[in-house]
């Protein structure tokens, strides 16, 4: 089988994939989640007009020229309207967030006033309509705030509250199952015999969904047995997950025994092989399943690296989409080139960078050594550099492409 661009394979993973269904949660369960629908105020904000600030509401032109002095009919604090209006040569006693009384169009700030008992005599002039939020500054009611497909911030909770929403309805947070595979792994914090290796892939995995707004079910380590692996498998899919991710075990050697179990357990393999660096031998299937739409299979790499660039670049876009995401794709943005790189070969690489401000925009700079198996680079990227298949040798200083690390 042929290598795949990398652009096909991940059309493969995305085609015929569409949002999970919807749920309405409260605010407080929707931080991270993405709206199902277009959300349009429910109401005005402010509703009335109201004072910016503590002062004297008044007729703007009357404190125009000053010293003058007005006589104070009201009160009017936040949550409490005065009923009266404010005719000539008068004013209303107004605290920040108070609706404007009738009559009034301006509010003089108190620090220029000076107060007698009912009189209050203006020392600076305060243009006509000073201090004042009017009716609907920020919203109006039927204005579409928030687009469907948008992923909620806190800010957007914030607006969400403001236009009288308690609940809203998003999508289904994509469920993943995290399965590593090998012999020699176990986990951190044991002791190591000879030949033996930590498994730290499914933890950067699983911090990779969560970051996205999936949930994970952690399936452990399966051995380099078919049977153990197959087991793992089916307890994947009679769980209902959305998408399996397996780290390791995806190529074709003798202890390579992960896609030979799946195409047991019925996979529909997309493709197996793709022309990047690191990862080319990652996989994607689906298994069918009544009533519950198709459980994608993504096989990423052993090596950590691999496993990571790989979940980066098609994961990521999976899980975006099946929460049904506006902004599926990460897009590249330019840097500068820090060091020289020689010409590429068919395969896309996708090299590990660190980043630093520059005067024409970010110094990408590729780490000496791009083993895929070395992690302490990966750590200190900031994202990875970019290089199609044959391009040419390239100098510092150059125009490159990056995709940032979120963190």
């Amino acid at each position: 089988m042929a290598l795949m661009p990398v652009a096909e394979a991940l059309a493969r993973v995305l085609a015929d994939t569409a949002p999970l269904p919807t749920e309405d949660v409260s605010l407080d369960d929707a931080l991270g989640r993405v709206l199902a629908t277009d959300l349009s105020a429910l109401r005005t904000q402010p509703p009335d007009a109201v004072s910016a600030m503590d002062g004297y509401a008044v007729r703007g032109a009357e404190v125009a020229q000053v010293p003058v002095t007005l006589t104070v009919i009201g009160e009017v604090a936040a949550g409490h309207p005065f009923d009266g209006a404010v005719g000539a040569g008068q004013a209303a006693r107004i605290f920040t967030g108070g609706v404007m009384p009738a009559g009034a169009d301006t509010v003089v700030i108190q620090e220029h006033t000076a107060r007698d008992g009912d009189k209050v005599t203006v020392q600076k002039p305060t243009a006509s309509g000073r201090n004042v939020r009017g009716a609907g500054i920020d919203f109006k009611q039927g204005d579409t705030l928030l687009a469907k497909g948008r992923r909620l911030s806190d800010r957007d909770l914030m607006l969400a509250a403001a236009m009288n929403y308690p609940r809203l309805a998003v999508h289904r947070s994509p469920h993943v199952a995290v399965l590593g595979s090998g012999d020699e792994l176990i986990m951190p914090g044991g002791t190591l015999k000879p030949g033996e290796i930590v498994y730290s892939n499914g933890f950067a995995l699983s911090a990779l969904v969560r970051a996205e707004g999936g949930t994970v079910t952690d399936l452990g380590i399966a051995r380099d047995d078919l049977d153990d692996i197959a087991g793992k498998i089916r307890r994947a899919r009679d769980a209902g997950v959305d998408i399996l991710l397996t780290s390791g075990g995806a190529s074709v050697g003798d202890h390579d025994l992960m896609q030979k179990a799946l195409k047991a357990e019925g996979l529909d393999l997309s493709f197996w092989r793709v022309a990047l660096r690191p990862g080319r031998p990652m996989m994607h299937g689906r298994f069918a399943r009544d009533g519950l739409g198709a459980m994608h299979v993504l096989g990423v790499p052993g090596n950590p690296v691999s496993s990571y660039v790989c979940a980066f670049l098609f994961l990521t876009p999976l899980i975006r989409t099946l929460s049904g995401r506006s902004d599926v794709v990460t897009m590249p943005e330019f840097a500068i080139l820090g060091r020289d790189l020689p010409e590429n070969d068919e395969r896309a690489d996708y090299l590990r960078a660190t980043l630093e401000s520059g005067p024409d925009g970010p110094i990408a700079t590729p780490v000496p050594v791009q083993d895929s198996s070395l992690m302490a680079p990966l750590a200190r990227a900031g994202g990875l550099l970019i290089r199609e298949p044959f391009a040419p040798a390239a100098k510092a200083g150059e125009r490159c492409r990056i995709l940032k690390f979120a963190f």
